[in-house]
Formats: structure tokens, C-alpha cells, sequence
């Protein structure tokens, strides 16, 4: 089966410099898997790599879209599997870095989009459930799918409704389209995790917040603002805190204080998400910050990996 390496971790740890390392060890390409690098003109508040670093190893799925397009999981996923299918055409192993849980989960494991919402029937369904009393609508989803009622519970309308909504717009039970819909893309996934003690990773996410000050942020929220980005957009870490200080919300101490505050957030929540998943090599990189000596580590600690980079030294 084809290989795929995949480099994840929390915001800020490190990822860009050793999957660039890595891709060059295996005369590759990086497939970025960040929701907002999707984007241009969105350059300092993302952290993309830099010109120099594109032009050393070619990525993709870096500065396709403008801020005003919308961008789906289930997009990147296709998306992706053309840039793996053309580089796995070429022998290369395809690299994936980034952090957005999401789209790695929906290349991975399968996502489960589903038809997009239709607010007339679920407010007839809403209707029906006022009319014929609470449990009406379970009772309704135990007959059309008992395997989804089991599994929602008869307290929660939200989801029995969306259940019953999936059901009655594809003619069939949501989870058969679940299964039918969440089929993980087939390759030979090679998850490495990159993890730093967080009394380090914080202090260095309020440097980087820092920098990205120093480097223009103000100005590039205040030049994308004036693109009609959408509501994802608005919402990059960053960009949203400048905004707030842009619109007389708070002063620019405050916005540079949330930004920071923010960041560690989504970090702990990023390392929430894939503690969840399975099957990642986790590499503790706590106290080294020299890129090569992260290679180092990653590669002496990942024995596929090692492995691979060997054998591949040895082909060219």
C-alpha cells in the first residue's frame, strides 16, 4: 500500500521547519493541512512558510483560495488525494504538515458531510414533535434507523432531527450513509506527532505573536479586511483580535494580549483533539529548538522513518 507521512502537533511546536527536512531527506512534497493557509494574502497571522522555504520544497494547498471562498474538510480531502495520487505517480512520498485535526481526521478516517441543511423540513419535524408530544420524532427515527436512535439517545432533538433530515432527503437511514460516507482514503499512513512540555510551547507561541507583530500583521488584517473575507476567515487567530482593535472594540495591547491568550487556547484544545486519535508516533521535542536536532530526534525515535529515508538515500 502507498505510504503517506503525516507531520501534526500543536500550533507553534514546530512543524513547518522539520517537515521541511524531512520532504527535502525524501526528495518530496508537502501537502499543507491548515485551514487557513488555504487563503492569500493572509501570510504573518497564519505562520506560512516562508518564500525561501516554498521555493526549497514545493507545497501544496498553500495560497489557492482568496479570503472571501469558502473551504470545506471534505474539499481538502479531495483536494489532497489529487496532490497524493500525482506525487505517489512520480515514487515520492507524499509529506502532510499542519494542524487542523479536522482535515487530517477526514483524510484518515472518513468524514461525514451529509446533505446541507433544509430549514423547512426541520422546522416541520419541529412542529410535528409540538404536536404529537416529546419522543414523537425518536419514536419516528427508532422505525426509519434504530442503529442511529441507540446511538443519539431520545433527549437529543438537535441530532434526532438531523438524523431524520439525513434519512428523508437520501432515502435511506443516516447510518448507512455514515458508512457509506466515511470511508478513510487507502493508503499506509505514517502519523507523527511533534510534543513539547507546554510551560515551553506558551512562552514560545507569545514570541511568535510578537514577531508577527513586528512583521506587519496590523497592516495585512487591515488589506484583508478590504477583500470581503468570509465568516472562516474573520475568525483566524489573529486577525479576529486585530479586527476588534480595528473597530474601537479594544486597544492594541488588549488585541495583542487576547491574540496570545487565543493561540494557547487552540493549542491545548489541537492537543485534546489528537490525544484522541490513533496511531501517532508522539515525539517529545522539549528543549530542542535547532530544526536538524528536531530531524534528529523524530527520525531516531520513528523506526519506519528511519527506515525510509535510508532506503530512499540509497534509490537516489
Amino acid at each position: 500500500m502507498n505510504r503517506v507521512i503525516i507531520i501534526l502537533g500543536p500550533t507553534g511546536v514546530g512543524k513547518t521547519a522539520v517537515s521541511i527536512i524531512i520532504a527535502k531527506a525524501l526528495n518530496t512534497e508537502i501537502i499543507s493541512a491548515d485551514s487557513m493557509q488555504v487563503y492569500r494574502h493572509m501570510d504573518i497571522g497564519t505562520a506560512k512558510p516562508s518564500q525561501n522555504e516554498l521555493q526549497d520544497v514545493p507545497h501544496h494547498l498553500i495560497d489557492i483560495l482568496a479570503p472571501d471562498t469558502l473551504f470545506s474538510a471534505g474539499e481538502f480531502k479531495k483536494r489532497a488525494i489529487e496532490a497524493i495520487t500525482e506525487l505517489h505517480g512520480k515514487n515520492r512520498i507524499p509529506v502532510i504538515a499542519g494542524g487542523t485535526g479536522l482535515y487530517i481526521r477526514a483524510l484518515t478516517s472518513g468524514l461525514f458531510e451529509g446533505p446541507g441543511a433544509d430549514e423547512a423540513l426541520r422546522e416541520k419535524l419541529k412542529k410535528e414533535e409540538k404536536l404529537f408530544g416529546d419522543g414523537h420524532l425518536y419514536n419516528k427515527l427508532t422505525s426509519l434507523d434504530p442503529s442511529a436512535a441507540r446511538k443519539i439517545g431520545p433527549k437529543d432533538l438537535r441530532r434526532i432531527v438531523r438524523a431524520l433530515e439525513v434519512s428523508m432527503k437520501e432515502k435511506r437511514g443516516i447510518s448507512e450513509v455514515q458508512d457509506r460516507m466515511t470511508k478513510p482514503a487507502d493508503y499506509d499512513f505514517i502519523k507523527i506527532g511533534l510534543t513539547r512540555d507546554r510551560k515551553e510551547l506558551y512562552p514560545m507561541i507569545e514570541a511568535r505573536v510578537d514577531r508577527m507583530m513586528k512583521d506587519g500583521l496590523l497592516d495585512e488584517t487591515k488589506k484583508m479586511l478590504n477583500m470581503n473575507p468570509n465568516r472562516t476567515a474573520l475568525q483566524a487567530l489573529g486577525y479576529k483580535e486585530m479586527k476588534l482593535f480595528l473597530d474601537g472594540e479594544i486597544d492594541l495591547t488588549e488585541a495583542v494580549r487576547l491574540t496570545k491568550k487565543r493561540t494557547k487556547m487552540f493549542a491545548k484544545r489541537q492537543y485534546t483533539w489528537f490525544r484522541k486519535e490513533e496511531d501517532i508516533s508522539w515525539v517529545d521535542i522539549t528543549g530542542i529548538m535547532d530544526a536538524d536536532r528536531i530531524f534528529t530526534k523524530v527520525v531516531n525515535d520513528v523506526t519506519i522513518l528511519k527506515k525510509l529515508i535510508a532506503r530512499y538515500s540509497r534509490v537516489h
